[in-house]
């Protein structure tokens, strides 16, 4: 039977056991009521662990990770300075991977926390604004507590959460987290530009968050019958259904409905999802499925990088030292957009770091190849898109140099010259 509680009422010590290992909702379904109150009672229960895939909420501070052991896919968000401090383990994988390890046990998950909208009439939670490990956790855990949060909407899930398999339900009434908008540079403006030139009408797209997609996703109110099939999508969306721009009219499956895993934004795309039939709420071992993205024709995935090397090598995880990515979905998604019949698969950088120090277009890699040059299709900069798909060796430095900025092509033009003499 379900226990109900408000938060200010909410005992964790009744359900935690020293040791467990906890997994929570990302993003804007961070259930931060519920983290709040574990970070307050954490030393009354005892060791405990968790893993976070993102964080935005401010929540999860260095004092925080005092309390609590934290582990990750990447470090987004306020997990980067945990990070930057050692207080965060990284488990290498992608986000379609996560639901699988849960139920293996390789991630382990005794409690479950999540957050959830209103029942429905049949006493139903839809899971809102994440739905990609979520019920993975939820299957899996000895105890499930649900912040039930009348500001979360209803959204269209492959699954609803029923009253039954909560053993806490507490009571909540506050804004779920919001990623606001990034500002746009003239730099992020270019690299959109090159990136809009390659979405047609009937495009399926596949983006994230940030400037770069926000700005791209502007240069596209003149297409027609755009689809989305998205990780997790941003309020940027919502401007492209109300213009009449996104209506997937043309994909293969999921005709009508934009699919993804994720919303996060602002209060915005919050209404918009609200009970809206045309927008689908997928676990990741959907949204991210190798069989269901090859039925995607057209298919355009747009990601981002901290480097890629003369070869066509991609970096999107960590420099040097310092670790600020993930390897969320990208090589799901660079694979599939570049087997798409009409589609493509494009990672968008800018050329150049630190004020303009240090070229992001490089002989040799600082941190981790999170995609294989094998799978790359285009890199693009502010300075242009180099088309890497079916070319050899050689001639993909020659075409990657004139992407860099013009300070360091010289530089470069010497370091890819024994890859241009041999061919390899």
């Amino acid at each position: 039977m379900t226990a109900t509680s408000h938060a200010t009422d909410l005992d964790l010590t009744r359900y935690l056991r020293p040791g467990d290992h906890i997994i929570w909702g990302q993003a804007c379904g961070e259930p931060s009521t519920l983290i709040e109150t574990l970070i307050a009672q954490a030393e009354a229960v005892g060791e405990l662990s968790a893993f976070a895939a993102t964080s935005f909420s401010g929540v999860l501070t260095i004092a925080a990770a005092d309390r609590i052991g934290l582990s990750s896919m990447g470090a987004m968000g306020a997990l980067r300075a945990l990070s930057k401090v050692q207080r965060l383990k990284i488990i290498p994988c992608h986000v379609g991977q996560v639901a699988p390890m849960i139920e293996q046990r390789l991630i382990g998950c005794d409690v479950a926390f999540v957050q959830v909208s209103p029942p429905d009439a049949n006493g139903n939670h839809s899971y809102g604004l994440i739905n990609d490990f979520t019920q993975a956790a939820v299957a899996k855990a000895r105890v499930v507590i649900a912040e039930v949060n009348d500001q979360v909407p209803f959204t269209h899930c492959d699954a609803l959460l029923p009253a039954s398999k909560i053993d806490c339900a507490v009571q909540v009434s506050r804004p779920p987290v919001e990623v606001q908008a990034a500002p746009v540079t003239e730099t992020d403006q270019a690299i959109a530009t090159m990136l809009a030139a390659y979405i047609e009408d009937g495009s399926v797209l596949q983006v994230g968050i940030g400037a770069v997609p926000d700005a791209t996703l502007r240069l596209l109110t003149d297409r027609r019958d755009l689809g989305v099939h998205s990780g997790m999508i941003g309020d940027g969306l919502v401007d492209l259904v109300e213009a009449g721009v996104v209506t997937n009219a043309r994909k293969s499956v999921d005709a009508g409905v934009s699919i993804t895993g994720a919303l996060i934004g602002t209060r915005r795309l919050f209404a918009f999802a609200d009970r809206n039939p045309q927008l689908g709420m997928r676990r990741a071992g959907y949204t991210h499925d190798a069989a269901v993205l090859a039925q995607l024709d057209q298919l355009v995935t747009i990601n981002s990088a901290v480097e890629v090397d003369l070869t066509g090598q991609v970096n999107a995880e960590q420099s040097g030292d310092r670790y600020f990515g993930g390897t969320g979905g990208q090589v799901d998604y660079v694979r599939a957009g570049a087997r798409s019949p009409g589609g493509r698969s494009i990672i968008a950088l800018p050329a150049t770091a630190k004020g303009g120090r240090l070229s992001r277009i490089t002989a040799r890699l600082s941190g981790p190849v999170t995609t294989a040059r094998s799978e790359v299709d285009v890199i693009v900069t502010e300075f242009g898109a180099a088309e890497l798909k079916g070319q050899n060796l050689a001639e993909r430095t020659r075409r990657l140099i004139t992407i860099a900025h013009p300070d360091f092509r010289e530089a470069l033009e010497r370091d890819a010259h024994v890859i241009q003499r041999r061919g390899y």
